[in-house]
């Protein structure tokens, strides 16, 4: 987010877990994360890693610990709920635990990813129902079930 031409990350640094997300998905990513290769500098994130089942938690951290030393200059994120930080994957890796605190205000990270989510031209695009052209948007209600 320092250069507002820096690109979002694409598919494939982005892992989002749900309780449903197998072994493999989980150790094709962190291949991809841990075996060096000519991708560049990537930062790899893994969202909501503590829904993983415990059965895919404790194969990803013994396959993190054998692929580790692969690569010492890896970029790894794992987010998880703060909620659940007793769940198997927020232990395991808690001694690299980092408590963040955004760096940018609110406007500036809207700022950023208003202009990734811009469509230049609109007139085909469903981005021309959002507000500003945007290819992204958030519908919600207070009330459930309205016909979102």
């Amino acid at each position: 987010m320092n250069n507002p031409k820096q690109p979002l990350p694409t598919f494939d640094e982005v892992l989002l877990c749900t309780p449903q997300t197998s072994a493999e998905q989980v150790g094709l990513f962190l291949r991809r994360c841990l075996i060096p290769c000519h991708g560049g500098e990537k930062i790899y994130t893994m969202l909501y890693a503590d829904e993983l089942s415990y059965d895919v938690s404790c194969r990803a951290e013994e396959l993190f610990q054998k692929l580790q030393c692969y690569n010492s200059s890896y970029r790894l994120i794992i987010l998880c709920n703060c909620e659940r930080e007793n769940s198997y994957i927020p232990s395991a890796f808690s001694h690299y635990k980092v408590h963040m605190i955004p760096q940018r205000s609110r406007a500036e990270i809207q700022q950023y990813l208003q202009h990734h989510f811009r469509v230049a031209q609109p007139l085909n695009s469903a981005a021309s129902v959002f507000k500003e052209h945007m290819c992204v948007g958030i519908v919600s209600s207070k009330r459930a079930g309205v016909g979102k």
